[in-house]
């Protein structure tokens, strides 16, 4: 199989081995965003609200490259370093999709890179 990867220069540069996103049929696969500044390579600040706008900006950029947005989103998995975030997450979260929205998950998790206090993923359809 050969994967079709998604070039994005809008977004971070991935810190590991992998595709801002690939495609599969109609489907493109987008890996985790963290909030991180895609001029500096380093994390926002601001809280988790402006983390969880960060990492929604970086999912964007990599969306608008592979031509869609965010209304093809079908699935999202949110990854949070604490619960004690879900409420200030999920109000940045309302304000990016309209309804219905998209399934989600959403857990919390020891730690993600670079410090980051959330992490994003899509599923987006063509």
């Amino acid at each position: 199989m050969t994967r079709d990867a998604v070039e994005s220069p809008g977004s971070p540069v991935p810190i590991g081995p992998y595709s801002r996103a690939v495609w599969a049929g109609d489907l493109l696969y987008l890996s985790g965003q963290t909030p991180l500044d895609p001029a500096t390579g380093t994390l926002v600040g601001g809280g988790i609200a402006a983390q969880t706008h960060r990492a929604f900006d970086n999912l964007e950029a990599v969306l608008r490259d592979a031509g869609l947005s965010l209304d093809h989103v079908i699935k999202v998995n949110v990854y949070l370093t604490s619960m004690a975030h879900f409420q200030a997450m999920n109000a940045a979260y309302e304000s990016r999709f309209q309804a219905p929205f998209p399934a989600r998950t959403t857990v919390s998790v020891a730690g993600l890179p670079l410090g980051a206090d959330v992490e994003i993923e899509l599923v987006a359809k063509r």
